[in-house]
This record gives structure tokens, C-alpha cells and sequence, in this order.
């Protein structure tokens, strides 16, 4: 089964299992129009150091220090879509990853102090999103999308410290910290396949 197909399933559930007028709140938000630049291909991402969610700072040049890095950036832990990715990425990029030298890491808004994930790679706190930002990934949540979070018992102010999302993303940064790969998703429900991510680098 493809990530696709499986975050698609994801979807249909919630439909069946969430209050119609919120999952329609919710369909508008993925489907809405961006006029985002984000950050293209060549361009080079600037030095970073964030806590991870175990406690220990990570740098962007530990993580490329012995051969590309892949960046997924997502929404955070209470996003079943991006818990979902996240683990699929985990057994199906990461041994392939480590086979190329290349280093696997994901990037979140939310504050370093929640449960720690199962994951066997790091997990990084960008509070403020600051690195996000700079990628042009980052946006304010909606009054609508806003309230309906807050029905199902999100409060992203308590979780990440501000009513901000980043759009989920996945980019490859080779060791010169130039962008190699850069694939957005402001449909929330996609996400970037492990094999194309394999074949970018």
C-alpha cells in the first residue's frame, strides 16, 4: 500500500468518526489556496540547532555531517497524519537512508515537552518556527480551523505556544546546506512518498 492510499484511509475514517460540520471545516482548511512562495531548489538553508524531544540540541551540521539530510517537517504529535508518516518513513526510508549515509530528522512547532515519540531518529522542537519560516512553510491558523481544534481538544496554543501550523514538507539538504529537494503539501492529507524521496537523493 502506498503512503497515499493508506493516509487516504486515515481520512475516511475521521469523516465517518468526526462531527460532520468539524470534518468540513477541517476539508475546507487542506483544500484552501496558498500564495506561498516556499523555498526552491539551490537555495541554501542556514546553520540551525533545535532541542530535540529528548533533550538534546541537534544541528543541521550534525545531521549533514556525513552525507545528506532529509527534513520532514510536520504539523505534530496530535496530527494522525503526520503520526502515520512519520512511522511509515521509519520503516521504509530510515534503513535505506543509513544504507546512503544520508540522515533522517523531523521538525515540529511543538513545544519539546510532550511525550516522546517511538521513533529511532530525531525529532526536533522548531518553537516559533523559525527554520519553518524561513522555508516559507509556515502559516497562521484560521478563526474556523481554530475553534474547530479546539472542539476535538487541540489548543496549539498550549502545544506549540502559538496558533501557527507549517505546512508538511519534506526537503533533502545536501552538505554544502544547499536544498536538493523540496516537495510542500499545504493539502495536509498528502504527504511526500518514501520512494520519490529516495529517488531525489
Amino acid at each position: 500500500m502506498t503512503l497515499e492510499a493508506a493516509l487516504t484511509g486515515v481520512n475516511d475514517h475521521l469523516r465517518g468518526a468526526l462531527p460532520p460540520e468539524i470534518f468540513e471545516v477541517l476539508e475546507a482548511d487542506r483544500r484552501r489556496a496558498t500564495g506561498t512562495k516556499f523555498a526552491q531548489v539551490g537555495a541554501r538553508i542556514e546553520d540551525f540547532t533545535l532541542p530535540g524531544a529528548d533533550g538534546v540540541p541537534v544541528s543541521l551540521g550534525d545531521l549533514v555531517a556525513a552525507g545528506p539530510a532529509v527534513l520532514v517537517f510536520y504539523r505534530g504529535q496530535w496530527c494522525p497524519y503526520c503520526n502515520l508518516t512519520l512511522r511509515t518513513y521509519q520503516q521504509e526510508l530510515l534503513p535505506e537512508l543509513t544504507a546512503r549515509n544520508a540522515t533522517l530528522a523531523a521538525i515540529s512547532p511543538q513545544k519539546p515537552d510532550g511525550p516522546l515519540p517511538d521513533l529511532e531518529f530525531p525529532v526536533l522542537s522548531d518553537v516559533g518556527s523559525t527554520v519553518a519560516r524561513g522555508l516559507g512553510l509556515s502559516y497562521p491558523v484560521s478563526a474556523p480551523v481554530r475553534e474547530a481544534m479546539q472542539t476535538l481538544g487541540t489548543d496549539l496554543e498550549q502545544v506549540n505556544g502559538t496558533w501557527e501550523l507549517v505546512h508538511p514538507a519534506v526537503v533533502v539538504v545536501d552538505q554544502d546546506r544547499a536544498l536538493r529537494f523540496v516537495d510542500v503539501h499545504p493539502d495536509f492529507v498528502t504527504r511526500t512518498e518514501p520512494a520519490d524521496i529516495l529517488k531525489a537523493l
